[in-house]
Parts: structure tokens; sequence; C-alpha cells
């Protein structure tokens, strides 16, 4: 029994800190176009792209979007024929951004307040592996404050502090039973605030073509005496912890993007992502009450991830305009690491979207997103648990603006 509450506490830094719910949901038009945006400036959302091409952008403006994520997950243990499925549980990140000062000046002002991470798993309370993981609720909401300087006519320096604020809590079962008959459970909520940085520069070539680089660097999440809050029998509940401490890395992204203009009316967009999940190694978690549980130090020794993306924008009519694109994304779980809380693997997106003038100065963005993560059997090397996961998520998402 004890070796499987390890199990438990050394399996719950990877909440959401793996490509499966890192969000890249930052921008309406940019998510139509399958999450490109590094190397275009589209609109309020370079705050987050690029904060080089803040400089570049033609008005100022103010924009606020969800995206509510219908996610759906399911199981097969090895050696079984009955497929679990979660239950059906809305995320809904949020974005919004803000560019101000005269877009003849040469510097720039950005507000954005975005999700780069969040989700929501809920399994049934008595799955096969409920010891894993029952429900995870993640959010992380980053508030970045921008400047942005136009160097010559051509050339665009951004920079921004990121303010991070994150908050997850996440239910098991354990393996000891109540009176009742049922599962002790245990139940662990933390919260953090860290700073971080976003900076990227923005280049107009001769040919026309638009350059984009950017690298957003690693938070690293620090949850401070977080409630560890166990459902245990009363003679036992003095031998479990009522608190933990842990550092929790959110990774660094480096970014590369290219614009292409055919015409006026069109625009497309190319992005190679590349986030550093190599600095996850292990992880170390400390405990206010060790009676039965010590202090935890367990490997995970992640890699790097990479994302490729592209897509395409039409100015249909001065009114109307459509967006398409798509992307492949490398998982970044290695073999045995794989978990019900992050069910990752390579995974393919499509995506689609339009937006209307409605005025001069107001407009809607809708776009969606599907992904589908491929099909991917595995056994954990702490948990044991074995079996095929397959998940895809369905990704709709709207935004109001408004420009002068």
């Amino acid at each position: 029994m004890k070796k499987i509450l390890l199990s438990f506490l050394l399996a719950v830094p990877i909440l959401g800190y793996s490509q499966s719910y890192q969000v890249n949901l930052q921008g309406q038009k940019q998510t139509a176009m399958g999450g490109a945006g590094t190397g275009v400036a589209l609109d309020e959302a370079a705050v987050f792209f690029n904060p080089g091409a803040v400089s570049f952008l033609k008005q100022n403006g103010v924009q606020a979007g969800v995206s509510p994520i219908f996610l759906k997950a399911a199981f097969r243990e090895n050696g079984s024929n009955v497929t679990e499925y979660t239950k059906d549980k809305l995320a809904t990140p949020v974005m919004g951004y803000g560019v101000f000062g005269s877009p003849e000046s040469r510097l720039r002002f950005g507000l954005g307040i975005y999700t780069p991470f969040g989700g929501a798993v809920h399994w049934d309370p008595n799955w096969t592996g409920k010891y894993a993981v029952t429900s995870l609720d993640l959010q992380a909401i980053y508030i970045q404050p921008t400047l942005s300087y136009k160097i010559t006519d051509h050339i665009g320096i951004g920079a921004g502090l990121v303010y991070a604020l994150g908050k997850v809590d996440l239910k098991r079962a354990v393996p000891i039973t109540l009176n009742d008959g049922t599962s002790s459970t245990a139940e662990l909520k933390g919260t953090s605030a860290n700073f971080g940085w976003n900076a990227g520069i923005y280049v107009e070539t001769i040919s026309g073509v638009t350059i984009g680089v950017t690298h957003r660097s690693q938070v690293t999440a620090k949850v401070k005496d977080g409630d560890a809050i166990f459902n245990v029998p009363d003679a036992l509940k003095s031998g479990f912890p009522t608190k933990f401490s842990a550092n929790l890395p959110l990774p660094a992204t480096s970014s590369i993007g290219l614009g292409f203009h055919p015409s006026a009316a069109t625009v497309i967009a190319v992005d190679a992502n590349w986030v550093h999940w190599s600095t996850y190694k292990v992880l170390a978690f400390d405990y206010n009450n060790n009676s039965r549980i010590p202090n935890t130090s367990s490997p995970r020794n992640y890699h790097d991830g990479a994302a490729l993306r592209a897509g395409i924008q039409n100015q249909t009519t001065k009114r109307l305009a459509l967006r398409a694109g798509a992307g492949y994304a490398f998982t970044p779980v290695g073999k045995g690491y794989v978990t019900p809380e992050v069910p990752d693997a390579n995974r393919l997106l499509l995506s689609a979207g339009l937006g209307y003038k409605a005025t001069d100065r107001f407009s809607v963005d809708l776009s969606f997103l599907y992904e589908k993560v491929m099909s991917r059997n595995e056994t954990n090397i702490e948990t044991g648990l074995s079996g095929t996961f397959k998940t895809v998520a369905y990704i709709p998402g709207i935004s109001l603006s408004y420009k002068w």
C-alpha cells in the first residue's frame, strides 16, 4: 500500500505540464490558422505571439475571447475488451489584449492576459485507473505588460514581463477501504504566483516576406503550503500530510515564423515551435508530515517537443475574412511516463475560422480547432497502469475586438 501511496504523490507534478495541456489558443485568428502567428502582425494577439510585431500594427485596439475545450479521452486496459471514457467537463481558456500608442510612433504599448496551460479531465470515480487519477482541473493565467519598439521602418523588437498565476485541483482514490466499503480519496490543491518574460523580433524583408523570432521563458511555478486533503479512516489521518510544497516547471518555448503575402488580400503564416521540455528531469516534493509518506524525488526525463503549424487568411470581401490551418505536434513524454492526467502522444491539428467586420471599429472572430491525439499503448513505470489511450479535443472559439 505504501508503494501505491508514494506513486500517487510522485505523479502529481505532471499535471498539465505536458503538451497535452499546453494550451495554444491565444488568439482566434491565429487559432483558425493552425496556431501560426510568430511571423505575421495580424492583431493585438501579437502581444503573445511576437512582441516585436506590436509596433507594426496599423491601429490601436482591444479584444477579448474564450475557447471552450471539449476533451474526450478513452482508455482500454491491456487484456480487457472494455473501453472507459472521461466525463464531459468544460475548460474555458480566456484571452484578452490591448495595444496603445500612436500608430505613427515607433514605440507602442501592449497588455495581454491569456491561458497558456490548462485543462479538465474527469474519469469515473471507480474506473480502472482510479488510483492514478479520478479528476484534474488545471489553469495558469499569464498577465503580460509589453513594450514594442520599431528600430527601423522594417525591424521591430519587443518584450514583456509575465506574471503567472496558477491553480490545480487533483483527485484520486487511495487503496484504503472506508467503513462504508468505498475507497479512501485524496485531493491535492495548490496555487502559485511567479514571473517570466516574452521577447521577440519582427522583420519585413525587401521581398515582402515577414520573419518573426520569439522566446517565451520558463516559468517555475512554486507551490507553497498546498492543501493535501485525505479522506481516510480517522485512525489513520494523523499519519497523512496536510500540506505540500513543490517547484513545477512550465517550459520555455522558442519559435520562428514566416509570413507570405501573395496578394493584398491573402496572408500565409508558417511557424515552428520548440518547447524546452528537457529541463523537466526530476520532480521533488516536500510534505509537512512524513509518518507514512516521505519526501519524494521522481525522475521524468522528458525530451524537447516540437510543433509545425501553417495557416492562411483571405480577406474575401471588405467585411469577411476566411481562415484555415493545420499543424502537427510531437510529444515530449517518453516511454513509460504516459499517465491518465497526461495521456499524451503525437497529435494532428486541423482548424478553420472567419472574421466579420461589423463596422469600421468593431469585429467578431470565430475559430474551430480539432485535435486528434494518436493512439498510444503504454505501461506506466510507477503505477503499473497498462493499456491504450486515445484522446480527441473539439475547441470552438470567439473573440470581440474594437479598434481606433
